[in-house]
């Protein structure tokens, strides 16, 4: 049994009582208006993928309890930067969950892991394959303590031929292909400047989580999911893969310009470059008008996406000339209000000052009082459940009282 699988699933197709936001409360008491408010999550996992899947859950409400071996994280450590000496690696995907320590070489510490895994609704981890088997954590053991549970795990290479193979995203960055297509095509392959297959398998992984949670609704049945870093590579890569498989093309490192579109890159104006992205005809018609050059849209050679795509050596230096007439500000103005995709090229400080100023609100507060300390919006907004930022990322052990007085009045198995 789970702390949900008490409630019996509502009928297919029936109206359900909505219930006034923050009447709900957490395992801990903790209001929790969010959608997954009431599910327990323990999550066994460390680094990324497996700590950005379980933030974005808490601030949806989810009660995740962070199990770290007693020397905490890895991410603790992983400095500069920091905020008042902590990792702000750590800080950034570990808000909203509460931490206990556990060392794997006790007894005793693991049947209190194995109590909260078995208590849980969701079990999300990221050890070697076949790495918690002899604790009695694997989903076998914890399914026949609690058959409801959903239990997600997170490799980097999976759990047949690359299960010995360390779970790196840049190691994945590399032998996936992605490096082969970034960066400039005169020199070595560059790796992305976040790892940002790590955090497509933490959102592919709460994609399973939420799926599985929905299916056990119905059914009253959990089941084990696998995520991992190579395969969510091959479906993130998309466009280029598909070509490969559909074509036989092998792509190639094209600095900032796109395969198949252009102009769609970088361009350099009288002061600075600007991002120009134009897609179809009718973009590139606008683009020459406002540019005072419409002869270019009725050039036979750059008529057509294909024919600018394959000309584009012959259309570059002709849209460079054009802009080398204005700054990059002036440009962006120009494109803007004629409704054209372009962009200047911010840096972090940049990017995040540009979402204040067009009101997306970027900056929350996590966490309150003295304590609090800022932190990026969840980028789901939820019009009657929002997310929300109450617990700042814990230190090592710091809900350990709290949580096992939580596994004293969670029901047995």
């Amino acid at each position: 049994m789970t702390l949900q699988s008490t409630v019996a699933p509502p009928a297919p197709g029936a109206a359900q009582d909505r219930q006034p936001a923050g009447v709900r409360r957490d395992a801990f008491g903790r209001d929790a208006s969010g959608p997954l408010a009431g599910i327990v999550i323990a999550d066994f996992s460390r680094v990324l993928a497996g700590p950005y899947c379980t933030m974005l859950l808490a601030d949806m409400g989810a009660t995740v309890i962070k199990v770290e071996s007693p020397s905490g994280d890895e991410t603790r450590e992983w400095k500069p930067p920091v905020f008042e000496g902590q990792s702000t690696y750590y800080l950034s995907i570990n808000r909203n969950k509460r931490s206990i320590a556990l060392d794997f070489g006790a007894a005793g510490d693991i049947e209190t892991a194995r109590d909260i895994a078995a208590s849980a609704d969701v079990v999300i981890e990221n050890f070697k394959p076949g790495g918690l088997d002899r604790f009695g954590l694997d989903y076998a053991s914890i399914a026949e303590l609690n058959p409801a549970v959903i239990y997600a795990s997170i490799t980097g290479f999976g759990t047949a031929g690359g299960a010995a193979l360390p779970g790196y995203d840049l190691l994945v960055q590399a032998m996936s292909g992605l490096m082969s297509l970034t960066g400039d095509p005169e020199f070595p392959g560059y790796r992305s400047g976040v790892a940002v297959f790590d955090v497509i398998t933490g959102l592919h992984a709460a994609i399973g989580v939420l799926s599985a949670l929905h299916e056990r609704s119905q059914s009253g049945r959990g089941q084990r999911i696998e995520v991992n870093l190579m395969s969510s590579a091959l479906s993130g890569m998309v466009n280029q893969t598909a070509g490969f498989l559909l074509s036989g093309n092998v792509p190639t490192r094209m600095g900032n310009e796109h395969p198949s579109i252009y102009p769609y890159e970088p361009l350099p104006t009288a002061d600075g470059e600007i991002v120009l992205a134009i897609g179809n005809d009718r973009q590139f018609r606008a683009l020459c008008g406002v540019m005072g050059a419409p002869h270019l849209a009725t050039d036979p050679r750059f008529g057509t996406p294909p024919g600018r795509s394959h000309n584009r050596a012959a259309l570059r230096p002709l849209l460079v000339d054009l802009l080398a007439t204005r700054p990059a500000s002036d440009w962006f103005d120009i494109f803007t209000q004629a409704g054209l995709p372009c962009a200047p090229i911010n840096d972090v400080r940049g990017g995040i000052e540009f979402a204040e100023r067009i009101g997306l609100e970027p900056v929350v507060q996590v966490g309150a009082g003295e304590g609090a300390i800022p932190g990026v919006r969840n980028p789901i907004t939820f019009s009657e459940t929002p997310a929300s930022y109450d617990l700042v990322p814990p230190g090592i052990d710091a809900d350990r009282g709290d949580i096992l007085g939580w596994l004293d009045s969670a029901p047995q198995h």
